[in-house]
This record gives C-alpha cells, sequence and structure tokens, in this order.
C-alpha cells in the first residue's frame, strides 16, 4: 500500500508546496492536487513537480468539460515530462453546479465523455495520428465549421507512452466504466466498511470486462490522520467537509454526495444535513453529520486503534491511503503510518 496526501484547493499553494516536499521526505509516495474552481491544478502540479524529487503528483480531478481531450493529454504529457515519469492523471466529470456555473458548459454525457476523453489521452501519448469523431471530433469537419484541421499527432514525444489514469466515480454506472477502462479509482467519502454493499456489483462488472493488460484496478481512499490518546477528537474535523459534499456539493436530486450518504444508510441525516446547509446554516448541518460517519472516514485514534484502521481500508481494496495528517509534526505523522504500510 502506497501514502498519499491531497493539496487542498484553499490555501497558499507555495506554503503547501513546501509543506509536501517535507512530507516526501518522510515518505510520502504521491500527492494530489485538486482543482474545483479554485486555483487551476495543472500549474500548482508542475511548481510540485520542481519541488519534490520521488512522489507521484496527480490531479484530483480535471473535469472533461472545461479542457478538451487533446489538451488534457498535453496537460499530463508535460507534467509526466517535468517530473521525469511522476504524473498521475486523475479524471472526472464534476458537478452541473461546477460546468454549468462555472464554466458555462451543459453537463451532458459524463459517461462518454469520460471514456472518450480516456480513449483519446492513451492513443494521444502513443503518438497516434488522430482522426475521431464522437462527443470530440478530431478534426473539426467541414459540417460543424471546420476548414482548414486535419489529422495530426501530438508534436513532442512523451516520457511514458501510458500515464496512469483514474477517474473520480461514485454512481454505479460510473464506478463500473471506471474498474473496465481505467488505471485507479478516486472516490471520495469513502467508508471501508460500508464500501462493497454500495460499489461491489459494479466494480465486479467492470473487471468482468477489464482488459488484462490493465492490471488490478488501484484505489485511493482514505481521511484525516491523528495518532494518539486523545486523537479521537480530530475526527469532528471531518463535518465541514461532510457537511459540505453532502450538503452543498449540487441541488437537490443531484447531489451525488448526498445519494453516497444515503447508500450508506444515512437517509435521514442526508436529508437533513442537506437542508439545512442548503438553508444557510452551515454549523447546524456540521452538527447533524452522524459521529460514525466522521469515524470511520478517517483515522484518528491511539495506535492500535489507527491501524486498526488502515487494515480495514487493505480489506476494502485500497491500494494508496490518502491521509491529511493532523497536528504540530504531520512529517512525523507520515513516516509513523509509512512504517506500517
Amino acid at each position: 500500500m502506497e501514502l498519499a496526501t491531497t493539496l487542498q484547493y484553499a490555501g497558499d499553494p507555495r506554503q503547501a508546496a513546501e509543506e509536501v516536499a517535507a512530507l516526501e521526505g518522510a515518505g510520502l509516495d504521491a500527492i494530489w492536487v485538486a482543482e474545483a474552481y479554485g486555483f487551476d491544478s495543472p500549474t500548482i502540479m508542475g511548481f510540485l513537480a520542481a519541488r519534490t524529487e520521488r512522489a507521484k503528483i496527480g490531479s484530483a480531478i480535471l473535469n472533461v468539460y472545461s479542457r478538451t481531450p487533446a489538451l488534457i493529454a498535453q496537460t499530463a504529457a508535460g507534467l509526466d515530462a517535468i517530473s521525469g515519469g511522476r504524473a498521475l492523471l486523475g479524471l472526472g466529470a464534476s458537478g452541473p453546479q461546477v460546468v454549468e456555473g462555472w464554466h458555462g458548459k451543459p453537463y451532458d454525457k459524463p459517461l462518454g465523455r469520460t471514456r472518450e476523453t480516456i480513449e483519446l489521452c492513451r492513443r494521444i501519448w502513443r503518438r497516434e495520428v488522430i482522426d475521431h469523431h464522437g462527443i470530440t471530433d478530431m478534426p473539426l469537419p467541414a459540417e460543424k465549421g471546420g476548414k482548414l484541421g486535419k489529422p495530426l499527432k501530438i508534436l513532442t514525444k512523451p516520457v511514458r507512452p501510458a500515464i496512469p489514469v483514474y477517474v473520480a466515480a461514485l454512481g454505479p454506472a460510473n464506478v463500473r466504466m471506471t474498474a473496465e477502462i481505467a488505471d485507479g479509482w478516486l472516490p471520495t467519502l469513502f467508508i471501508p466498511e460500508k464500501a462493497k454493499d454500495v460499489w461491489g456489483t459494479p466494480l465486479a462488472e467492470g473487471a468482468a470486462k477489464r482488459a488484462p493488460e490493465l492490471g488490478s484496478l488501484q484505489t485511493v481512499a482514505g481521511g484525516l490522520l491523528a495518532i494518539g490518546e486523545d486523537a479521537a477528537a480530530v475526527r469532528d474535523l471531518a463535518r465541514p467537509v461532510i457537511a459540505l459534499y453532502v450538503g452543498g456539493m449540487g441541488a437537490k436530486g443531484k447531489n451525488f454526495y448526498n445519494d453516497l450518504a444515503v447508500a450508506y444508510g444515512y437517509e435521514e441525516a442526508a436529508q437533513k444535513i442537506q437542508e439545512l446547509y442548503l438553508a444557510g446554516k452551515k454549523r447546524e448541518a456540521e452538527a447533524a453529520v452522524p459521529d460514525e460517519f466522521c469515524e470511520l472516514m478517517s483515522l484518528c485514534g491511539p495506535e492500535t486503534y489507527v491501524r486498526e484502521r488502515i487494515a480495514a481500508f487493505r480489506e476494502a481494496g485500497v491500494t494508496m491511503l490518502n491521509v491529511h495528517p493532523v497536528g504540530p509534526e504531520p512529517a512525523k505523522l507520515i513516516e509513523t503510518v509509512k512504517n506500517w504500510l
């Protein structure tokens, strides 16, 4: 099992990069960079490539609407080049509020767009001449306004002909597709004890169609990390995040994270959290998050307890433990957990 952390989309990216460099020295294997509608992640990933030497650097996530498949492929290839082959491409559909509200694009065909983007990225990295017509046209045909376009291949030679592609997926159809064609899976609000009940069937169905050359699906999940006799109190720091996602990431009926909370068995709490959050009562929404939800998606407590949580994530199929160390010595926490993996 590898060890990773996620650079959040709020805060000072320069300071965060310095902190991540120290974590790399303590044994961190990978850094994921969030984007949402804050700073763009490729700029920060490039900076991280210059500040680190060994850790993998991934996007979590680039949405498949705001950039063309060709640009996504170029971005990943560029990061792979400047990092010496350490890039991970995290993709996803994001959600309609961000795609339509921020990027001004219609939120249509999320699975088809994701599948097509992965296919085109892999063809581009292999330096194929691209003549493709689907959701995206390469080149643009005359009937759609094209005049001078012709099939092209990427001008530069990628460091690797295949960069690992991870997909952020929660719904059954998206998880099924991810298990079929992606190198890895980026689930959110992952509870290992409940994962099989929610995603077991689509994961198995996708794996049955998976090409052998892809190997086994890699899974990235984890949560807050704190070790000590009083560390259980740190679990409450998960409340604002859970409330934000379950309550505020989408309108009623269009919130994938709220659907996940319901699938976990927290239907009543999920409804209450959303009502409070959308009414502007964020503190009350945070208080409505079940204690069990905070506990099971984190790794906070005495050493024996944290070791048990690591075992639970491993048993659930997690291959990269993604943690957010909390406390005055994050590097020490990373070093400690790395030695347990």
